[in-house]
C-alpha cells in the first residue's frame, strides 16, 4: 500500500534544535570572512584590464550593469516588476529575455493582505490553485497544467522550500514563469513543473532603513502580528541585515476550521565592490485543525457543493508542518562584466497529519482516516559563471552551471476502515481504531531518496546593438531514485539522464516593445505504476513536454503589457486496457495569453488579463478519448483588478477584483463537469499619519457574494471555493 507523497509529520524537537544550531553556525563562519575577502577584494592588482588581455577578436564587456542580487524596478504603482529571476540567467529586464513571467511584489502582498502563494497568485490569469490531495497543500494549475507545492523554488533553489503552505511575510518577490523551464532551473523534484514554475524570493536589507509593524484581524475572529525590520551597517551600508517575524491564530471564515502559524526569517548580506555574500534563514509552523478538504467523487454525477462556510469535515483531523531553512549564497566579480556564484541551502520538515476526505458513490458518501507521519530532509546547490563578451559586432551573454538537489523523505501511516458520513449533514465520529498500518510511527524510516544533478550551458547572441537576441542553450540531467518499503526493504532503483534543449529569440523594433519566441522542454520523472496496476511500482523513463511560444511584451515604466500563443505537448500516463500503466498519448494544450500591468492613468493602477486554453487528449491507448478535453483545464479564464485614489480624499484607495474561470472536466471521458464560476472582492485601504507616523489601514471583502461552489476538478478530485473572508489590517512605520 502507498500513502500519498504529501503527507508529513513532525519532528523531535532535539533534531530541530539541531538544524537549527547549524545553520546558525554555518552563518556565522561565511561573515566572520566577509571583512578578509572584502579587503582583498578591493586591493587586488593583479588583474589585467580587458584592453590588455583581450585578443583581437574578443573585447570584454565592461559596462557597469545591475547587480546579480539587486531587485528588478517595478511598473509605476510598485505592485509588479520589470524583471525577474530566470533561473541560471540570473537578473534580467522582462524584455531582454524570450519568456512568459510575471513577478508579484511585496507590495502587492502587503496591499493585497495575501497570506498564501495561492492568494498572490489569484491576480493571473494563467493560474488557479486548487488544495493537494487529501491535504491543505497548494496546487497550482499553470496553463492548464498542475505544479505541487514540492516543485517550487526558494531564491533559486529547488528541494528547500517549505512544504504544503508558505506563508508570504518574508517573501520579497514572487516569480511566477510561464511554460516549460527545465533548462531555466533544471528538472524540478517531483516533475511536475510543465506548464509553469513558481520561484520565491526572501526579503533582504534595502537601503533605507524599515521599522514596519502590522496588526491583523479577520471578521471570523483570526489575529495575528508581523513585525519587519531592516537595517544597514558600514560606512556604506555594506552589511545588511533583515528580520521578519509573523504570528496568527483563530478561526478561518470556514466553520470549525482553526488556523496557527509562526514564521520566523533572518536574511544577511554584505556587498562589496567585487564579493556580495548572503545568508537567510526561514522557520515556519504551521498547524490547521478540522481542515476542509477536497471530495473524490467515483459516482456518476456531481454532488452540489455545500454552502459556502459548510464545514463537512471531522473534529480530529489536523496537518501539523515545522520547517527549517537555511541558504549561503557568494558571488564575486571576477572581471568586468562576469560573476562567479556558488549557493546552497538546506531543508528540514516534521510533518504529521490525521486527515480524512469524502467519497461520493453511487450508493452514498463515505470516509477513512489517514494518519501520516512524516520527515523529509532537502539539501540543493548550485555553481556557476555568466559573463558579456563581443567578438566584432556580436555580443554574447555565456553561462555555464551545475546543480544537484538530494531529498530524503521518510514516512508511515495508519488507516482505518471507512464509516458513513455527508457533506450537508455531516455526523461527528469518534476517532477511528486503525486497521492498517506501515512503517515505524515513532520515528519513520526512509521511503524514497532522490538525486538530481545537472550541468547547463548557454549564450545569448545580439545582433545590431543588441536589438536582436538569440540564446541557445543546453542542460544535461541526471536521475536517481531509491524507493523502500515500509520494513526498510528496498524496492526500486531507477537511475536515468537525458538532455534539454532551448532556443529562443528577441526582436526590439522599439525601445519599449519586444517580439519573442521560444522553444522549451519541461522534464518529467518517471511516473510510477499505481496500486491496481500489473506492473504496480515500475517507474516510467523520464518523458520531456515540449512548447512552442511567440509573444510581444510592451514596457514603458509606467505600465507593461504582455501576449503570447504557446502550445505545449505533455506524454500521458495511464493504465490500458490489459492492466499496465504505460506512457502512450499526448495532452496538447493550445493557448493565448494577454495581460496589462501598471498604473497607465495617474491615480489608477491595474492588473488584468486573459487566458484561452484549447486543452485536448491525442493518441490515447485504443483511442476512446482522442478528442476529449484533460481533466481539470478551464478553456476561458480572466482577471480584473483594479485599483483606484479618490482625489477628494487623499490617502484613500478603492480596490476591485473580478476572478471567472470557466467549466471542468473531472473525467477523462467528460461526462461530468462543473460550471464556470465567478469571484467578486471589495477592498479600500487609508494611508495617513498617526502621532507622526506613516501608517495604512486595509480591508479586504474576499468573494463578497459568499457563493458556494467548486473550484476545481485538477486531480480527478473536487476542490471547494472559500467563503466570504473578510481581512482586516493596520501597518505603521515607526
Amino acid at each position: 500500500m502507498s500513502v500519498c507523497r504529501s503527507h508529513r509529520s513532525q519532528a523531535a524537537p532535539a533534531k530541530a534544535l539541531s538544524h537549527r544550531a547549524a545553520i546558525v553556525a554555518a552563518v556565522a563562519i561565511v561573515f566572520s570572512v566577509s571583512a578578509h575577502a572584502q579587503s582583498s577584494d578591493t586591493s587586488d592588482s593583479n588583474v589585467s584590464s580587458p584592453q590588455e588581455s583581450a585578443l583581437p577578436a574578443v573585447k570584454v564587456q565592461a559596462s557597469k550593469e545591475q547587480l546579480p542580487g539587486d531587485l528588478a524596478p517595478t511598473f509605476a504603482g510598485g505592485q509588479v516588476a520589470r524583471g525577474a529571476d530566470f533561473g541560471v540567467l540570473g537578473q534580467q529586464r522582462m524584455l531582454d529575455v524570450p519568456f512568459s513571467m510575471t513577478t508579484y511584489t511585496s507590495k502587492l502582498i502587503e496591499d493585497q493582505q495575501a497570506r498564501t502563494i495561492g492568494d498572490v497568485l489569484a491576480n493571473d490569469p494563467s493560474v488557479r490553485t486548487a488544495f493537494g490531495f487529501g491535504n491543505f497543500a497548494e496546487v497550482y494549475v499553470i496553463r492548464g497544467f498542475e505544479l505541487a507545492g514540492d516543485d517550487v523554488s526558494l531564491n533559486g533553489l529547488y528541494g528547500i522550500t517549505p512544504r504544503q503552505l508558505v506563508a508570504t511575510d518574508a517573501l520579497e518577490r514572487v516569480d511566477l514563469f510561464k511554460g516549460a523551464n527545465s533548462f531555466l532551473n533544471g528538472a524540478s523534484p517531483t516533475g511536475s513543473a510543465v506548464g509553469g514554475g513558481l520561484n520565491l524570493q526572501l526579503k533582504r536589507a534595502d537601503d533605507k532603513p524599515l521599522t514596519r509593524v502590522t496588526l491583523e484581524g479577520t471578521a471570523s475572529g483570526e489575529i495575528g502580528a508581523h513585525v519587519d525590520v531592516g537595517r544597514r551597517f558600514g560606512s556604506e551600508g555594506q552589511f545588511g541585515i533583515r528580520v521578519n517575524q509573523a504570528n496568527h491564530d483563530g478561526e478561518t471564515s470556514i466553520d470549525g476550521e482553526h488556523h496557527r502559524d509562526n514564521t520566523t526569517a533572518v536574511s544577511l548580506d554584505w556587498r562589496g565592490e567585487k564579493l556580495r555574500l548572503y545568508a537567510d534563514f526561514l522557520y515556519q509552523r504551521q498547524r490547521i485543525n478540522g481542515g476542509r478538504s477536497v471530495v473524490y467523487d467515483y459516482a456518476n454525477y456531481i454532488p452540489e457543493p455545500p454552502s459556502a462556510t459548510y464545514n463537512y469535515a471531522q473534529t480530529w483531523t489536523y496537518s501539523s508542518i515545522e520547517d527549517t531553512v537555511g541558504i549561503l549564497r557568494a558571488e564575486y566579480d571576477f572581471l568586468p562584466g562576469w560573476t562567479a556564484y556558488v549557493t546552497g541551502g538546506i531543508r528540514h520538515t516534521d510533518e504529521h497529519g490525521e486527515y480524512s476526505s469524502p467519497n461520493v458513490n453511487t450508493t452514498g458518501v463515505t470516509a477513512s482516516r489517514l494518519g501520516v507521519p512524516h520527515k523529509e530532509d532537502g539539501e540543493s546547490a548550485e555553481v556557476g559563471v555568466r559573463g558579456h563578451f563581443n567578438t566584432g559586432p556580436v555580443s554574447h551573454f555565456v553561462t555555464a552551471g551545475a546543480s544537484i538537489v538530494r531529498v530524503d523523505a521518510k514516512s508511515a501511516y495508519t488507516m482505518s476502515s471507512s464509516f458513513p458520513t455527508s457533506l450537508y449533514d455531516t455526523v461527528q465520529v469518534p476517532y477511528p481504531a486503525t486497521t492498517f498500518s506501515g512503517g515505524n510511527l515513532a520515528d519513520p524510516g526512509t521511503t524514497a531518496i532522490n538525486l538530481m544533478r545537472s550541468v547547463s550551458v548557454s549564450d545569448t547572441l545580439g545582433f545590431l546593438n543588441d536589438r536582436v537576441l538569440f540564446t541557445i542553450g543546453a542542460r544535461h540531467q541526471d536521475l536517481l531514485t531509491n524507493n523502500y518499503g515500509y520494513d526498510g526493504t528496498q524496492t526500486r532503483n531507477y537511475n536515468d539522464s537525458i538532455t534539454t534543449p532551448l532556443f529562443g529569440l528577441v526582436v526590439k523594433p522599439w525601445q519599449d516593445v519586444a517580439f519573442f519566441a521560444n522553444r522549451t522542454e519541461a522534464l518529467t520523472i518517471g511516473d510510477s505504476a499505481p496500486n491496481g496496476a500489473i506492473n504496480f511500482g515500475e517507474q516510467l523513463a523520464p518523458a520531456k513536454s515540449k512548447q512552442w511560444e511567440v509573444g510581444a511584451k510592451y514596457d514603458n515604466g509606467k505600465y507593461g503589457a504582455s501576449f503570447a500563443l504557446f502550445q505545449i505537448e505533455k506524454p500521458l500516463t495511464y493504465v490500458n486496457t490489459t492492466g499496465y500503466f504505460v506512457a502512450d498519448g499526448t495532452q496538447r494544450h493550445r493557448g493565448v495569453e494577454a495581460s496589462v500591468y501598471g498604473e497607465p492613468v495617474r491615480g489608477v493602477r491595474v492588473i488584468a488579463g486573459a487566458s484561452y486554453i484549447n486543452a485536448t487528449q491525442l493518441d490515447t491507448g485504443g483511442g476512446t478519448t482522442d478528442g476529449n478535453h484533460p481533466v481539470g483545464v478551464p478553456s476561458f479564464l480572466f482577471n480584473v483588478n483594479a485599483e483606484y485614489d479618490v482625489p477628494v480624499l487623499n490617502g484613500l484607495t478603492l480596490t476591485a477584483r473580478w476572478i471567472h474561470t470557466g467549466p471542468q472536466y473531472l473525467n477523462v471521458t467528460n461526462t461530468l463537469s462543473i460550471p464556470a464560476w465567478d469571484r467578486f472582492d471589495l477592498g479600500a485601504r487609508y494611508a495617513t499619519m498617526v502621532f507622526g507616523k506613516p501608517t495604512t489601514f486595509r480591508a479586504s471583502v474576499l468573494n463578497v457574494a459568499n457563493k458556494s461552489y467548486w473550484s476545481s476538478t485538477i486531480g480527478g478530485y473536487l476542490t471547494m471555493g472559500a467563503p466570504r473572508t473578510v481581512l482586516l489590517s493596520m501597518t505603521t512605520d515607526f
